[in-house]
């Protein structure tokens, strides 16, 4: 049974990658991973705004900023607080790549070009194999329209590809007016492959303090369903690759990323709630099914399910929201 794929152009045995996430503090859970079937690394993301802020002074102007806003930079993690400075997410990339076999993957958080984006250069000398640029962004400015969003992230891709020799995946969000649209504008600037989709962290409202309250929760399989719609969609008009973070939790949510077009698949809540042997399970159940269905390669069902068949897939999926509308009875 092959199991290998394609990813960024890196020849991976499987396509179970260790996501953004926690795992790449300590190498010796690194290695667990490995041994127990990650294909690839991807690293915990190293910020726009730690980065700009070791750049622009010492840590007590950080920590007292004399800015035009210094409230929106008290938003902010205090400079200490960042899980790795730059130069420790550095370090923390070649220990990775000492110890490891298998692919490591920087990731770069930002959203607007600025001097940031320089450190994917110094990323790649430092060992990594790809590196994941997660444009994460909320427009919150009537005045800023969709268009300029998108072309300043165009942008941010486009000098950070061009300053590098190692592939760039962009991580996108699902808020894009047509997602297919941007995808195959992405890979036009330079972009290698795409990852679907970033998990927007919601915070609730305590009502008591009136203040609006962060939370963590970890994903759940109903959140793989946006992503098998439009990895489905995109994945016939890329050349590049397709990766899927987000909900997978089981070896049939992996078969149907594969049948939605996706070439890898990203964990990270099924590992945190039960532990790297857990890819132990993930791998058999994606052989049983291959097995069972004749498969002899990834290859050879990948894709198998996205819309490169249907002649009208916005007809298509329009006709299937009526039907469902219409056999709720009361």
């Amino acid at each position: 049974m092959n199991l290998e794929t394609t990813y960024l152009g890196l020849k991976l045995s499987n396509p179970l990658i260790v996501g953004a996430s926690p795992f790449s503090e300590e190498v010796h859970v690194a290695c667990q991973l490995q041994d127990a079937g990650a294909s690839a690394f991807v690293m915990r993301s190293l910020f726009e705004e730690q980065i700009d802020a070791e750049q622009r002074a010492l840590i007590h102007l950080i920590e007292t900023p004399a800015e035009s806003n210094a409230e929106a930079t008290s938003y902010f993690p205090a400079f200490a607080e960042y899980q790795l400075t730059p130069d420790r997410y550095l370090k923390q990339i070649e220990n990775l790549r000492a110890a490891l076999s298998i692919p490591v993957i920087a990731s770069l958080n930002g959203c607007r070009p600025g001097g940031w984006t320089d450190y994917a250069a110094k990323m790649e000398s430092a060992g990594a194999s790809a590196i994941e640029l997660n444009l994460y962004q909320l427009a919150t400015d009537p005045a800023l329209d969709a268009e300029q969003v998108e072309n300043e992230m165009l942008e941010t891709v486009s000098l950070v590809t061009a300053a590098v020799n190692i592939p760039v995946s962009v991580k996108l969000s699902p808020f894009h007016t047509s997602p297919v649209n941007f995808a195959v504008a992405l890979e036009r600037v330079g972009a290698t492959g795409i990852v679907l989709f970033n998990r927007f962290y919601q915070p609730d409202f305590d009502i008591e303090q009136l203040e609006a309250k962060s939370q963590l929760k970890l994903s759940d399989p109903s959140e793989l369903l946006l992503r098998l719609r439009w990895l489905s969609i995109i994945s016939p008009h890329l050349r590049g690759s397709l990766s899927a973070t987000g909900g997978i939790h089981s070896s049939d949510d992996i078969v149907k990323a594969i049948l939605a077009g996706a070439n890898t698949v990203q964990l990270v809540s099924v590992l945190l709630k039960h532990g790297p042997r857990v890819l132990f399970s993930l791998l058999d159940g994606l052989e049983g099914w291959m097995k069972e269905h004749e498969y002899d390669s990834i290859n050879e069902f990948r894709g198998a399910m996205n819309l490169k068949r249907c002649a009208d897939p916005a007809a298509f999926e329009r006709a299937n929201y009526v039907r469902i509308l219409q056999s709720w009875r009361v």
